[in-house]
C-alpha cells in the first residue's frame, strides 16, 4: 500500500474523472445557454408592436394609478 505508483495512479484517475465531469458540465451549461438564446430570439420574432387600443388602455390605467397614489398621499388633484 505504500507503493508510490498506486498513489500516482489514483491521483491520475481522479484528475481524469474530474476533467470529464467538468467537460460534461460545461457542455450542459453551454447547451442550456443556447436554448435560452433561441427562446429569446423566438419571443422577439413573435412579438408584435402594441395596438393603439392597448396603448390607450395602458395610459388610462397609469392615470388611474397616479390619481389613487395622489389620493393616498392626501394631495388634491
Amino acid at each position: 500500500m505504500t507503493d508510490p505508483m498506486f498513489y500516482i495512479t489514483v491521483a491520475g484517475a481522479s484528475l481524469a474523472a474530474i476533467a470529464m465531469l467538468s467537460f460534461a458540465a460545461l457542455r450542459g451549461w453551454r447547451g442550456w445557454l443556447d436554448l435560452k438564446h433561441v427562446e429569446i430570439q423566438h419571443q422577439r420574432a413573435d412579438s408584435t408592436p402594441p395596438s393603439a387600443g392597448s396603448m390607450i388602455e395602458m395610459a388610462d390605467l397609469k392615470e388611474r394609478i397616479r390619481k389613487l397614489e395622489a389620493i393616498a398621499a392626501g394631495v388634491d388633484i
